[in-house]
């Protein structure tokens, strides 16, 4: 009994630092809107700015002053990152601000790397709070023990916030209708900015309260990311009770699973995660999502239709460039652009999902890993040709993606998003963890492709044909009956039904045909490098996709494929230099700021406008607002 009490203390205390910046993230989104990417960034900046100041500040008074002008201090940087980044975007397309808010996190993390070097920082010990007290004689660290007083006072000052101030009453009015807020002569901005900057200080302020628990590294803040939305997704996006529980519940879940059931570490929040939405599908304190709510969706979208003339000439040329690189290119060139072909693809598979079916994935990786490890075990296991184990891996993604679209289906929104990415977790931990089968960190190595295709000007064309043939297939697809049915299913669900379209069906073959391209990228993949890692199936993977489709333009057929080339020929060149991220993350933010229709998007507006005929002519849009 005793050392159970113990394990939830400890539980508890370390809620504490989690629940501060989920709660944080939440009330940016209640009131915003937007799924800040770069939260963690600011949490890491916290445990950084608090390390220094405590270096600088001795005594009782500094440390928990340091703690203190941590949080004041992020607070600010949040107020440069929304006036400067976000405000701009607020108008653009549904979830642009992902693609802006991951340019932070690139350049938080070089100029941490810049100032603080790469070294990981030991926190100091907490004044006073050396040692540990002895409850029913089990030890429970004196620090633990503030830390379980302090984070109810924050809590119940954020409620009292909340419910009996102005601006507690303002954000809690525009989470429920910010139009209507709007409509009564609030400054949407000033309010905004002000929100943005409280959940940024609560980030920081998390982050200096764990320093005596921990530290500070480069890697914290993709490590508190995914928890955090994790809790703040059981809890319901944009309740405050919900993320305290939520964080109670995921904490004091981990203490005991690193007790009695170590291998469940990796994927216990998920499952958690599941459970809570399969029972409740808006979490536990959260409320039914409003198609279209998340930051403003920008300019209806205009009817795609058949490329032109012009542009088929283009992308024949384009083509025939391509075909022709072996003649005049260096075999270092061959290899990058079978890298972005394949990575093309997958880009492409990802935006038919989210551009066409309006389905945002944040676990599209577990389809492209996924057809790379079932070729991969194919090969390894049972001497399978190349050959057919190509032809099985994007069937097995394929089949994956039956079982995860039937379950995430439920759900909309950052909901939908947030599940998809826990079963993309759970894969990537079955392959992390079953090393007698997967080879767990070493992955699965000598996956070579057939002797015809052992070469590298042959792998190529091998890659080009499929490549360039499975984007042409989606594009075909999208101008197809079933394109068009999947586009009402995402406009108006309702209206859809009413005229007999079975939308949940339709959008189940999208998510599945999604899945099957997305392992035939990864197929592509493995046979290209002769090996794969699990990290071909972690968040970063899909983040990757997810970031290139909203940067080429998530509202038009090409933005995936433009959009994965130009990122990954920008990183193949910047990743020479030692501070790559901090130029990236400037270049993206700069894009996202000029182009926030996306890359696709802004030189279409560009050649309408500035173009040679009748490309003077008005866009539908612009004729509405005439």
């Amino acid at each position: 009994m005793e050392f159970f009490v113990a394990q939830i203390l400890t539980g508890l205390a370390n809620a504490s630092s989690l629940f501060l910046v989920a709660c944080g993230l939440s009330l940016i989104f209640g009131v915003t809107r937007i799924v800040n990417f770069a939260h963690g960034s600011l949490y890491m900046l916290g445990a950084y700015i608090g390390l220094t100041l405590m270096e600088a500040l001795p005594g009782h008074f500094g440390f928990w002053g340091s703690i203190l002008l941590a949080g004041i201090a992020v607070g600010l940087i949040g107020v440069v990152i929304e006036m400067l980044v976000l405000r701009p975007v607020y108008r653009a397309p549904e979830l642009f601000q992902l693609v802006a808010t991951f340019g932070v996190i690139l350049v938080i993390q070089d100029l941490a790397l810049l100032i603080w070097g790469p070294e990981d920082q030991l926190g100091p010990r907490a004044p006073g709070l050396r040692g540990v007290f002895r409850i029913m004689g089990e030890p429970i660290p004196k620090y633990d023990i503030v830390l379980l007083v302090i984070t109810p006072i924050i809590a119940l000052a954020l409620w009292w916030a909340m419910t009996r101030t102005r601006l507690g009453v303002l954000v809690r009015a525009a989470t429920q209708d910010r139009e209507m807020v709007g409509a009564l002569g609030v400054n949407q901005a000033w309010l905004f900015t002000g929100v943005f900057a409280l959940g940024s200080a609560l980030a920081g302020l998390g982050g200096a309260l764990q320093l005596p628990k921990g530290g500070a590294d480069l890697l914290m803040d993709f490590t508190i990311l995914t928890p955090v939305f994790v809790v703040v997704v059981i809890g319901g996006m944009g309740s405050l009770p919900g993320a305290y529980l939520a964080a109670i519940i995921i904490s004091v879940l981990n203490v005991f699973g690193v007790t009695y059931i170590p291998q469940s570490t990796l994927v216990l929040m998920f499952i958690v995660m599941i459970v809570v939405l399969m029972i409740r599908p808006y979490g536990l304190f959260g409320r039914e999502e409003v198609a279209g709510e998340h930051g403003q969706v920008g300019e209806p979208e205009e009817p795609i239709k058949p490329a032109s003339a012009r542009v088929r000439a283009f992308v024949a040329a384009g083509l025939i460039l391509l075909a022709l690189l072996p003649l005049f290119g260096s075999n270092f060139a061959l290899v990058l652009t079978t890298d972005i072909l394949i990575f093309c693809l997958f880009a492409a598979s990802l935006h038919f999902l989210l551009g066409l079916g309006g389905m945002v994935s944040f676990g599209h990786a577990a389809y492209y890993g996924g057809g790379a490890y079932v070729a991969a075990l194919l090969v390894t296991w049972t001497e399978t040709p190349m050959e057919l184990a190509f032809l099985l891996a994007p069937l097995g993604a394929g089949l994956i993606a039956i079982v995860v679209g039937w379950v995430c289906l439920r759900l909309t929104g950052v909901y939908f998003a947030m599940l998809t990415l826990a079963f993309a977790q759970l894969l990537w931990s079955l392959v992390w963890q079953w090393q007698e089968v997967t080879g767990g960190d070493d992955g699965l190595v000598n996956i070579w492709p057939a002797d015809w295709l052992n070469d590298n000007t042959i792998y190529f064309y091998f890659a080009l044909i499929l490549s360039v043939g499975g984007i042409l297939t989606l594009r075909h697809v999208a101008h197809s009956p079933f394109g068009y049915a999947l586009r009402a299913a995402r406009d108006s669900k309702r209206q859809a039904e009413a005229t007999g379209i079975d939308t949940r069906r339709v959008q189940l073959l999208a998510f599945t045909f999604a899945g099957f391209m997305g392992g035939l990228a990864g197929a592509l993949f493995v046979f290209s490098k002769g090996s794969v890692f699990p990290n071909e199936l972690e968040i970063v993977r899909s983040f990757d996709a997810l970031i290139v489709v909203f940067l080429g333009g998530v509202k038009t057929l090409a933005g995936g494929v433009v959009g994965a080339g130009f990122f990954k020929g920008v990183e193949d060149l910047l990743t020479r230099f030692e501070y790559w991220r901090l130029v990236m993350g400037l270049l993206i933010i700069f894009v996202v700021v000029v182009a926030p229709e996306g890359i696709v998007g802004s030189l279409r507006r560009a050649w309408r406008r500035f173009g040679p005929g009748d490309s003077h002519a008005e866009s539908p849009a612009e004729e509405r607002r005439t």
